[in-house]
């Protein structure tokens, strides 16, 4: 049989329908013939319907790819796109919304072969994908760097030629795709743009800022009708971020918010120009308040140099009594012959002062173990000799050791041999003290004091000329109180230092480049400004050292060089420093706290470990502006039963 033979079989060729063991008319299938026979007629009609059913088949396949196709073309791309964004990727968002084609803006690469703009759905007729485009759309303004949007300092938008609308900058005739960078726009079917979005939270955020201002935040008018706009504003990105756009009155609410800021900043400028003029009022009170700050300064400085009262009398009584004396009653010191004995233990004091003099000796002695091995060598000036001898004649402690000597008594001690005492001596440092009118202003009030001018401030550099017979002394300041036994300074070993001290470069004024003109070459190429200063008060001295240096020789090459005071200003500190420079051994600070004259801090756990205590300042003991807290360690060694103390009104 042949296929043109079955041209009018209504199964068709291509739909042989073939029985498991049977031919044609119920006939057994015989594979060995050339072509098989077609099922009976009794099976036509199940297959006929099995043949529909697969052309159902593919229709309804095809018709559903028709009504899913366009789903799954907006679909698909945003989920390939959120994956992305979870996945941490961004660079992919520019192409993602151009994918989905975003309404009403024709991208720049939606072009066909020959260049044309392909043709887009009209807005009213596209579904937008609401706050998943708004989200793409902020999170690529975001990653952008350059910013197209213009805007003055004050967050106000740039307005167009055009009218009165506001607009961003952007050119929207030729754009790349997306990324804040749009295609044309059609201001009547849709009105979200980047640029818009910025422009309303550039807004906000300086709307908040005025709420955070002080001068802002006292007018409660314009803080209520800021509130109000905020609120418009945050209402307006709430509905670009939940619905296909901006709202019809965005506009208005955004010129309404312009408007508010625009008060705040009136605001501002009003309250700038308030300040002008009460700046240039104040400027003058500011002038005022300098000279009287000077004023109060070099008073203070002037109370705390001044003797009071009581100390003046002290001193009167005690020399006219001295002066009533026979010779023979003026020098009855006992125990002179300890004078240069090498084992005792001897303290130089220098100072004018009784009855801080009183002080320092009687505080050594009470806490000494072996007071009669302490020697005391008090110099003072000519004016304060006698009452400073007669207090001792009078008020001698135990079998305590004292010599008193006033600088007259060292003839060596002339204006040819020292350079300090000539200085002193001119009439150029006199009127540097002295003369008030047409003198020139110092910016440390201090260094104007005229104790300076005493040469009881420079004889601790000629220790070895006062004690010529000893090998180690110990200086002590008339500010200071003594609160245990200082034997143990003696047998400290100063490793060939001259000058054993404790070092006060815990605070960073007190390194040399603050005492010491560092300007100046002199100063530059011998000393290190960072090296660490030390203090004056209470000092272990070695004088074989001293004597083996030639310390006194290199005080006097300085003191020289800085007649001019051109080095360091005046005092003794600086001199010290430069003369002892690596020539010094740094003690224990509980050898010696300092502090009690201007420090109200000093601890009190540091003040009962402390041998020494020291109230270097202008607050002293003595004087009525010293710290009550501290007056305590100090009165505790003062006799006020002392029958002169009562007659000068001296009281605790």
């Amino acid at each position: 049989m042949t296929r043109a033979s079955h041209a009018n079989c209504p199964s068709a060729l291509p739909n042989w329908r073939f029985h498991a063991s049977t031919g044609p008319a119920g006939d057994r299938y015989d594979p060995n013939r050339r072509n098989p026979v077609a099922v009976s007629a009794a099976d036509r009609w199940p297959s006929f319907l099995r043949r529909m059913f697969r052309w159902n088949t593919i229709f309804v396949v095809l018709l559903l790819l028709t009504v899913l196709s366009p789903i799954l073309y907006f679909t698909f791309p945003k989920i390939i796109q959120r994956e992305e964004i979870a996945d941490g990727g961004g660079s992919n968002v520019e192409s993602n919304v151009a994918t989905k084609g975003l309404p009403g803006i024709i991208a720049s690469d939606d072009r066909n072969d020959s260049g044309e703009e392909l043709p887009h759905q009209n807005v009213q007729e596209e579904e937008f994908l609401g706050e998943g485009i708004i989200k793409d759309l902020l999170q690529y303004q975001n990653a952008r760097k350059e910013d197209f949007v213009g805007q003055d300092t004050m967050g106000n938008w740039k307005n167009d030629d055009k009218g009165d609308q506001y607009t961003n900058t952007t050119n929207f005739d030729h754009q790349e795709p997306l990324g804040g960078v749009f295609g044309k726009v059609d201001p009547e079917n849709y009105h979200i743009t980047d640029a818009r979005v910025r422009q309303f939270k550039d807004q906000l955020a300086v709307a908040r800022l005025f709420l955070e201002i002080e001068l802002t935040k006292s007018r409660p008018r314009f803080i209520g009708e800021l509130l109000k706009r905020i609120a418009d504003v945050e209402n307006v990105l709430h509905e670009a971020t939940t619905k296909s756009g901006l709202s019809e009155d965005a506009d208005r609410k955004l010129k309404a918010m312009e408007e508010t800021l625009s008060k705040g900043k009136q605001i501002l400028d009003d309250c700038t120009a308030t300040e002008k003029s009460l700046r240039a009022e104040l400027r003058p009170a500011k002038e005022q308040l300098r000279t009287e700050t000077r004023q109060n300064a070099f008073l203070n400085q002037l109370l705390a140099k001044t003797l009071p009262k009581g100390l003046h009398c002290l001193s009167l009584r005690l020399s006219i009594e001295y002066y009533s004396l026979n010779s023979t009653q003026k020098y009855q010191f006992p125990h002179q012959q300890k004078l240069e004995d090498t084992k005792l233990y001897h303290y130089a004091l220098f100072t004018d002062n009784v009855l801080a003099a009183a002080v320092v000796v009687n505080s050594t002695l009470h806490n000494a173990k072996n007071p009669e091995d302490h020697v005391f060598h008090v110099v003072t000036d000519e004016l304060n000799y006698a009452a400073i001898k007669m207090w001792f004649l009078s008020n001698l402690p135990g079998n305590t050791t004292i010599q008193v000597q006033k600088i007259k008594d060292f003839t060596w001690l002339n204006s040819s041999y020292s350079p300090v005492l000539k200085q002193l001596e001119s009439q150029s440092m006199i009127d540097y003290y002295f003369r008030t009118h047409g003198a020139k202003p110092d910016g440390n009030l201090k260094y104007r004091n005229p104790k300076y001018l005493s040469m009881l401030n420079h004889l601790r550099f000629y220790l070895p000329e006062i004690f010529p017979k000893l090998n180690k002394v110990v200086f002590l300041d008339d500010d200071v109180v003594v609160q245990k036994d200082l034997t143990g300074l003696w047998n400290i070993d100063l490793k060939g230092m001259v000058n054993g001290a404790i070092e006060t470069c815990g605070e960073s004024f007190h390194r040399f480049d603050k005492y010491l003109n560092f300007s100046n070459p002199l100063i530059s190429k011998n000393f290190d400004p960072h090296a660490c200063g030390w203090a004056y008060g209470m000092n272990v001295f070695d004088l074989v050292e001293w004597r083996k240096q030639n310390i006194t020789n290199v005080y006097h090459s300085w003191q020289t060089l800085n007649q001019d005071r051109q080095l360091w200003q005046l005092g003794s500190l600086p001199p010290g420093l430069i003369s002892f420079y690596n020539r010094t051994l740094a003690l224990d600070r509980s050898w010696h706290v300092l502090g009690l004259g201007y420090d109200e801090n000093v601890k009190e756990t540091d003040l009962d470990h402390a041998a020494v205590i020291h109230y270097n300042g202008n607050k002293k003991p003595w004087l009525e502006i010293g710290m009550e807290k501290y007056r305590k360690y100090w009165s505790k060694y003062v006799n006020y039963d002392q029958i002169y103390l009562h007659q000068c009104n001296i009281v605790p």
